[in-house]
């Protein structure tokens, strides 16, 4: 092995150590067609970490690639555990929890009912145990608690997307990873979703936030990764990434503005 060979890998294994999560040479395909390659990201404890990029970049697929979702190369490691082969029972019951883009709600059961759902992996626990974890979903969403015998399918779009993350929550997981949480919602529920989102860090969540509003997502942000066509082409302190004038031409420039009111 060449020293900077070595070297290299020190320096992962040393990387690796100090993250919550570590994502390395992930690729994934459907079929024969390869959609991510070599992507390396890493979590920190207590950070919101973005991954931003144009339509068909491969973000939806580096989530699904690290929840198990989609079978994937390379490896996954949550505080060292290897997740890479893991099925995705396992990766919740190590603290991992995916809010898809679709929000994946059951729709003629009740707000609690779904919330319910979420703590499934401290089923064995007294029930005290899940009931204090709904008081602190509700607290975080009063919404939730002022419709929690409502159907989830009469909800608002804002309101499902606040019951798809506290069901996550409910599970007191490590890593909350979050695909396209503005997706379709007005611009005032925008502004409270990623509110919503900056709160979560204060409270010690740690966040992977895959985002196409890039404005909204490196104003939250500690860290960024720019995705296309499935690499990772940049990387950086988001507040670097939203000054520099190649992410600015790309994802700032026209829509920047726009962007900007749904973060103020």
């Amino acid at each position: 092995m060449s020293e900077v060979s070595a070297a290299n890998r020190l320096g992962d294994a040393a990387a690796d150590a100090c993250a919550l999560l570590s994502v390395r040479k992930l690729g994934a395909s459907y079929g024969h067609i390869d959609a991510i390659f070599d992507v390396d990201i890493e979590v920190r404890q207590g950070q919101i970490v973005t991954v931003i990029g144009p339509n068909g970049a491969g973000k939806t697929t580096t989530l699904a690639a690290i929840m198990g979702v989609l079978r994937a190369r390379g490896r996954v490691l949550l505080e060292g555990h290897d997740l890479t082969r893991a099925s995705i029972e396992e990766h919740v019951a190590h603290g991992m929890a995916l809010v898809p883009e679709t929000r994946a709600l059951f729709s003629s059961m009740s707000v609690r009912e779904n919330l319910e759902l979420g703590a499934f992996r401290f089923r064995h626990r007294p029930r005290r145990f899940r009931e204090e974890a709904l008081e602190e979903v509700f607290a975080l969403f009063p919404r939730l608690k002022e419709r929690s015998h409502q159907e989830a399918g009469t909800l608002s779009g804002g309101e499902r997307q606040m019951l798809a993350v506290g069901r996550a929550l409910m599970g007191k997981p490590r890593l909350l990873m979050l695909d396209e949480p503005s997706l379709g919602l007005a611009p005032l529920i925008v502004r409270d979703i990623f509110r919503i989102i900056a709160s979560l860090r204060e409270r010690g969540v740690s966040i992977l936030l895959i985002e196409q509003n890039a404005r909204a997502a490196l104003n939250v942000a500690d860290y960024a990764y720019v995705l296309e066509l499935g690499r990772v082409i940049m990387r950086g302190p988001a507040s670097a990434l939203a000054h520099d004038p190649r992410v600015i031409e790309a994802y700032l420039g026209a829509a920047g503005g726009h962007q900007e009111l749904l973060v103020t």
